[in-house]
């Protein structure tokens, strides 16, 4: 890979990647670069289906496709990004199934703005985030990879939808989606209806409440593999799901209201938690038990106690289905 292609690449994960970025950092070069890399090809597919100011459908999809065919060698890579990535392909072993699986997410983008289920939701994630999670994965290329593969899996899917309660609001509004799965909102007795509305409904907080459950379990089973990874990666992957799982703090901060309320990390508190991170990881190092003594994550699953009466069952049975 050529020097001024990953500068470019890095450039767009400094300018937009802004959470994830700070982490990256603190890998050690040979993974730090195509991070870079793979990031830069994330973004622009990304940018196709969000940020497309108003192209119809049919060229939307006719730029994921050629992005696809130059992603995987099909044609020549004309920009430094695509260059970039075409490169790192041909020296890892990043999978044609995840490439075509993240594409192939992008493209449901497009027409798809509404899970009925969490399955229908999953079955999204899998190429949104856990294409992208293998993909890392195959660049850090662990000597225990296939034991990693699915703690990195779930770790993927709870950053995503970690993502996805922070910006109920910014998700409808600017893109008319909504991620929350339907069944989850009327399970509590809320309704999409409430989003679209911009109702924030004590029956929306408690589908969030059940859905940051659920996230919260895939945040401890995706923290157990960190210990698979490289010795030289692990601080930079837990210092990433520090940062991810603190916006759950935020939200709770804001009554679970990010339908009206921003629940986005401040510079300061950022650079509080790489410092406290780093201080639990040279006193400890385990992944686990640093992410417990600084995350937002309590180390136990929630119990009847943790919530009213008329939510507990619906919780707990959300987080461990």
């Amino acid at each position: 890979m050529l020097d001024d292609n990953i500068t470019t690449s890095k450039e767009i994960h400094k300018r937009t990647g802004k959470t994830f970025y700070y982490a990256t950092r603190l890998l050690p070069e040979r993974i730090r670069k195509p991070t870079y890399v793979l990031y830069g090809f994330f973004r622009i597919a990304d940018e196709v289906v969000d940020q497309a100011d108003g192209l119809p459908s049919e060229e939307q999809y006719e730029r994921l496709e050629s992005l696809r065919a130059k992603a995987l060698g099909e044609q020549r890579a004309e920009d430094d990004v695509l260059a970039a990535f075409q490169s790192l392909r041909e020296q890892t072993e990043i999978r044609d199934a995840d490439v075509n699986a993240f594409l192939d997410a992008m493209e449901q983008d497009i027409e798809t703005d509404r899970y009925e289920t969490y399955e229908d939701l999953e079955a999204y994630m899998r190429g949104s985030a856990v294409a992208v999670g293998n993909m890392m994965l195959d660049v850090m290329d662990p000597d225990q990879k296939e034991t990693a593969r699915p703690h990195a899996a779930a770790l993927a899917e709870a950053f995503q939808l970690s993502n996805f309660l922070r910006d109920v609001g910014e998700d409808i509004t600017d893109y008319g989606r909504i991620y929350l799965p339907l069944e989850t909102l009327e399970q509590f007795g809320a309704s999409e209806d409430d989003i679209v509305r911009r109702r924030a409904s004590e029956p929306f907080k408690a589908a969030m409440r059940a859905e940051m459950a659920r996230t919260e379990d895939l945040y401890r089973d995706g923290v157990a593999g960190i210990r698979y990874l490289p010795d030289d990666c692990q601080l930079a992957v837990l210092l990433s799901a520090v940062l991810y799982a603190e916006h759950h703090r935020q939200v709770r901060s804001v009554d679970f209201d990010t339908i009206h309320r921003d629940a986005n990390l401040g510079r300061a508190r950022k650079l509080y938690l790489i410092a406290r991170t780093w201080w639990h990881w040279r006193k400890h190092h385990d992944p686990e038990t640093t992410f417990y003594a600084v995350s937002a994550i309590p180390e136990d699953a929630p119990t009847r106690e943790h919530y009213p009466e008329s939510v507990a069952d619906n919780v707990i049975s959300a987080s461990h289905d």
